[in-house]
């Protein structure tokens, strides 16, 4: 069993790291503008049941309560406290959850965010628009979204109808072992993608081992069509996305990391306009994975926050710099919002750093 290092070593280390970064960055790189009047934040709701497999999924205290975590997170956001049961809005070595970004972000912003259950094991507590979607299966063993076809179309309807009322959206996600479904996404589209994971070590053998075996599964049935790639090997979150993104066309950022470089992927493969992505310089580090790469060779713009955690004096939050959970839960994408709605990045720091004490 790992032991996790002193909160003033995590503090010192993130402060070395930080000297020693080459590229300087400010809080958001300049390389994708929005000015929206009426801006949306929503988040696709999801489980895959490759969470459950033990020490895929860093996303719950156990295996099988990752299936909750959408949920949870969902409470978090919309009330600022987890409702449905006693828990704390951290992981076991104290990182503060990225819906308590997403929180923080959406009462700074005044923005009542919207959820949407794309395939959930069990009931949400918070109130969704409901795509009438099932949980992922396991790709390995079978198609993992039979109803991809629906679920797009579903999609489809619902990125239209936000579209009539808000000039910008911005979606994340939340699927426990999504990272994984994304991998088999991308290299079935043809990218050689290195996924993130919100461990600190990401588990790159076990998801490796998971698309060799969904690479022979589906080997003798390619070419596959783009939906049918979604079928095979995806979960429920991307395929709904994708539909999002087709019916409300312009203004979308996928607010994610690698498992939105994959919805991006599908979108680019169905030959739709791409959206731009904003994520956390945290996953673009991510020595595990390549998402800098990946993006570009799909050719989606992408915009990086630096928060600056490691400078807030909270050992919880060091904890991003150093590879722990890294993105989630729109995190980035919320953080992106706020500052593109006018908030300094001093604003955003601080009203971060009040909300994950105030639940301390």
């Amino acid at each position: 069993m790992m032991v996790a290092p002193p909160p003033a070593v995590i503090l010192m280390e993130c402060r070395r790291q930080q000297k020693r970064e080459i590229r300087h960055m400010t809080f958001l790189s300049d390389n994708l503008s929005l000015s929206p009047e009426k801006p949306l934040f929503a988040s696709v709701l999801a489980n895959t049941m490759l969470s459950v497999v033990p020490g895929m999924s860093g996303a719950g205290p156990t295996p099988e309560k990752t299936l909750l975590t959408p949920i949870l997170d969902a409470e978090l956001v919309l009330r600022g406290k987890i409702t449905s049961m006693p828990s704390r809005p951290d992981t076991p070595t104290g990182c503060p959850t990225p819906a308590s970004i997403t929180r923080a972000m959406m009462d700074m912003c005044g923005i009542i965010p919207l959820f949407i259950n794309a395939g959930l094991a069990h009931r949400p507590t918070v109130p969704c628009l409901d795509a009438y979607g099932e949980p992922g299966s396991d790709p390995r063993y079978g198609d993992a979204v039979p109803r991809a076809g629906e679920l797009f179309e579903a999609g489809r309807v619902i990125g239209a109808f936000l579209s009539r009322a808000y000039d910008s959206l911005v979606l994340g996600e939340s699927v426990p072992g999504g990272t994984t479904t994304a991998l088999c996404v991308l290299r079935a589209l043809g990218y050689p993608a290195r996924v993130s994971s919100s461990y600190a070590d990401n588990p790159v053998g076990m998801k490796e081992a998971v698309w060799n075996e969904v690479s022979r599964r589906i080997g003798d049935r390619a070419p596959l069509s783009p939906l049918d790639t979604a079928r095979c090997c995806g979960d429920p979150m991307i395929t709904l996305s994708a539909g999002v993104g087709k019916g409300f066309g312009q203004g979308l950022v996928l607010a994610g990391g690698t498992q939105m470089l994959a919805v991006a992927a599908l979108m680019k493969a169905m030959s739709l306009p791409l959206p731009a992505i904003a994520t956390t310089v945290y996953v673009r580090d991510d020595p595990s994975a390549n998402f800098p790469e990946t993006a570009g060779q799909i050719g989606v713009p992408v915009a990086y926050v630096d928060p600056g955690f490691g400078d807030l004096g909270h050992a919880g939050l060091a904890r991003y710099c150093t590879g722990e959970v890294k993105e989630g839960m729109g995190a980035g994408g919320a953080m992106f919002l706020a500052a593109t709605m006018g908030h300094s990045p001093g604003e955003i720091r601080k009203k971060i750093l009040a909300t994950v004490i105030s639940y301390q």
